[in-house]
């Protein structure tokens, strides 16, 4: 069976190469200088494309389908994006990869305030609490020089209070899921929108809390030693969080907002079961508060002409503890790590209208400090890094008026200069602050009626992290102060589309990329247990992303596929290529929604992952991961009420139904068979 499926994948995607042919049947309903091609309303579906004017590629994912875990976590949302690969890492820490890129490499944004500067230079999505949100938006690729530094492989866009007000948006919410083995999770939020003479108005608060012993681990994985009958060794989780947003906007179009999350959480780090000396790593207390205070004025005359001006302040304040056992029994702590880490983040965004372009300006500036103390003797150590990003933009349509290919094809520039410094190293060696540049340029067009062509081409930077550059994370890495920064070249083309083929209603997107890395920052196996970060020269990434849906009245057939090609090559030694870890050659999903009996809708998936590798530290050597492949079921009804919950939805979902054995990465395996009920009230 699993077999037919995969092979009905690729059958699948290819027809959806040939649908891009036929797309341009049907113009879109939206203007011609959006970017985004509406869909039938089809509440099942979570995905559409988004083909960008500056030449970039996105995906939008609505996060009131069934599809998404109640009160979902960031990485439970960006599992359900195509071309995204989520994995839990050995720290238990989930973090994204696609087209050879790192979690490192992508930035995540929370109305315009960066997650991913600080100690770490990323974030563990597993514990980022979305549901204030309404959808995530990733650029993947040739994205934006205006989101400030660090920002090489794309961008997951978050926006809670930045959306402009609306009385009609549905504010309150009650979300409770329950699963098969005891875990919980319940949350709410209450909310209102007001418009009046004067402006109007928006206010939401809520929170949620889940909690669970442990993930059920798939057959034929043997653990060390006994766990909780069915359950991966270490993997429960206790995450309680809370949020209030708020917008005011004035008649004159001028606007406030604020927004702040919280959370609270206590978690297992499941071991690695391929290695003799895994971690054995508890964290008994993780705390982290973030808060961005926006403002900006209305569109409006300026001494050069017309433009607008925005302003934006971020404060993310963290705690952790991490506690090493001396077994994998849990009993004895034999070190422990401490840590408190801030960040100020500074950001200052302008658009202005030059003829019939826009020109637009951002300066990010952002200040981390990390305190840790791992033995108590030496008291603890201090680390702080400054980080900024000034760039600039233009974008201009290649004529004014008129008809035919060029009216409707907009050109795009932009170049920044970025720069990083240590002023504090906690006793090791300083480094010399340094600093490099970026550019992008892109365009697009529209081909017929409903198909848009997007080109683009970039460079970029990324300085190396506090972490990368001096962290042991507690015997496991040697640091390395002489870490050199990424330089990322990149090169893609893609097409977006709608129209009418199969008999339904057709929307398509390809797109072909080139990524090359200048002195890429790998891990590599010391042999003796450890790991150390170095810069190896060389990665280059090619490959193709095809993304197709076909509707009809009220079933829809859907799939996504990517290869990819991503090669490692030390220039001290160019005759050896390295394997890049976690990068598999194929990988993708293909799915159909169709209705069932009495008002039910089913939806049937299978996820493909194609064979990968690791480094195994104790051998220094590349590791193997075969194929892997499962399937999911989610069957769902909606109700739609008035009051403050409109739409009442409930869902039974089956998780990996054939409890195959995927693994995130070598020796962590993702959960087995899972069966979870939820009912959402939106």
């Amino acid at each position: 069976m699993i077999r037919w499926l995969k092979t009905y994948l690729l059958a699948f995607l290819g027809l959806m190469i040939g649908a891009i042919g036929m797309l341009g049947q049907v113009r879109d309903t939206l203007p011609s200088d959006t970017t985004v091609f509406q869909m039938q309303e089809l509440r099942v579906r979570a995905t559409r494309p988004v083909a960008s004017t500056s030449g970039g590629s996105a995906v939008r994912l609505n996060l009131q389908s069934p599809r998404l875990q109640a009160v979902p976590l960031l990485s439970e949302a960006l599992r359900e994006l195509p071309f995204v690969q989520v994995r839990t890492n050995s720290r238990g820490e989930a973090q994204l990869t696609l087209r050879g890129t790192e979690s490192r490499q992508v930035a995540v944004l929370v109305d315009g305030i960066p997650l991913t500067l600080g100690w770490d230079a990323r974030s563990d999505l597993s514990l980022i609490p979305v549901d204030a949100a309404r959808e995530v938006q990733f650029f993947r690729g040739i994205s934006s020089v205006l989101h400030g530094p660090n920002v090489l492989g794309g961008v997951v866009a978050i926006d809670i209070a930045r959306e402009d007000v609306d009385p009609d948006a549905r504010l309150n919410g009650f979300q409770v899921a329950v699963d098969e083995t005891g875990g919980t999770v319940l949350g709410g939020r209450l909310g209102g929108a007001w418009s009046f003479e004067n402006g109007g108005l928006s206010l939401q608060a809520g929170g949620g809390t889940r909690s669970r012993d442990g993930v059920p681990i798939p057959k034929g994985v043997t653990q060390p030693v006994t766990s909780r009958q069915g359950t991966q060794l270490n993997s429960d989780l206790e995450h309680s969080s809370a949020f209030l947003t708020g917008r005011y906007e004035t008649v004159s179009g001028a606007w406030f907002s604020l927004s702040t999350f919280g959370y609270q959480a206590e978690k297992g780090v499941p071991p690695e079961l391929h290695l003799l000396q895994p971690r054995r790593w508890r964290i008994p207390d993780t705390k982290r508060f973030l808060s961005a205070l926006s403002a900006g004025t209305a569109w409006g005359k300026t001494p050069f002409g017309t433009g607008d001006f925005e302003v934006s302040l971020g404060i993310d304040l963290g705690e952790s503890q991490i506690d090493e056992f001396e077994t994998l029994a849990y009993q004895t702590v034999t070190e422990q790590e401490v840590a408190d880490d801030r960040t100020l983040t500074l950001r200052v965004l302008s658009d202005h209208e030059i003829g019939p372009g826009i020109f637009r300006t951002a300066f990010t500036w952002a200040d981390t400090r990390h305190i840790e103390e791992i033995d108590p003797s030496e008291g603890a150590s201090t680390f702080r890094q400054r980080l900024f990003s000034l760039g600039a933009e233009v974008e201009l349509p290649m004529a004014e008026s008129g008809s035919g290919f060029w009216s409707r094809t907009n050109l795009s520039a932009g170049v920044s200069f970025d720069g990083a410094s240590t002023p504090e190293t906690g006793g090791r060696p300083s480094r010399n602050p340094i600093n490099d540049w970026g550019a992008r340029v892109g365009g697009s067009a529209w081909l017929g009626d409903a198909t848009r062509l997007h080109v683009g081409m970039s460079r970029k930077v990324r300085f190396p992290s506090l972490r990368e550059l001096y962290s042991g994370a507690l015997g496991r890495f040697v640091p390395n102060p002489n870490l050199k920064p990424e330089v990322l070249g990149a090169l893609e083309a893609g097409l977006t589309g709608t129209g009418v083929g199969l008999g339904g209603r057709l929307e398509a997107q390809a797109v072909i990329f080139d990524q090359r890395f200048s002195d890429a920052i790998v891990r590599r196996g010391l042999g003796d247990g450890r790991f150390q970060r170095q810069n190896r020269n060389r990665v280059r990434a090619t490959g193709l992303e095809l993304l197709g849906t076909v509707s009809w009245s009220a079933a829809e057939l859907g799939g996504n596929v990517t290869w990819q090609n991503v090669s490692l090559i030390d220039e001290s030694n160019p005759a050896r290529k390295y394997r890049a870890e976690y990068q598999p050659e194929l990988f993708g999903s293909v799915n159909l929604a169709a209705p069932l009996l009495v008002g039910f809708r089913g939806r049937a998936s299978v996820d493909l992952v194609g064979r990968q590798f690791c480094v195994n530290p104790e051998r220094g050597m590349d590791t193997a991961l075969t194929r892997t492949e499962h399937l999911n079921l989610l069957v769902s009804r909606e109700w739609n009420l008035g009051g403050w919950f409109r739409t009442v939805q409930a869902s039974i979902a089956f998780n990996n139904v054939t409890d195959s054995v995927v693994f995130d990465q070598c020796g962590l395996p993702q959960p087995g068979r899972l069966f979870r009920f939820q009912l959402r009230l939106f």
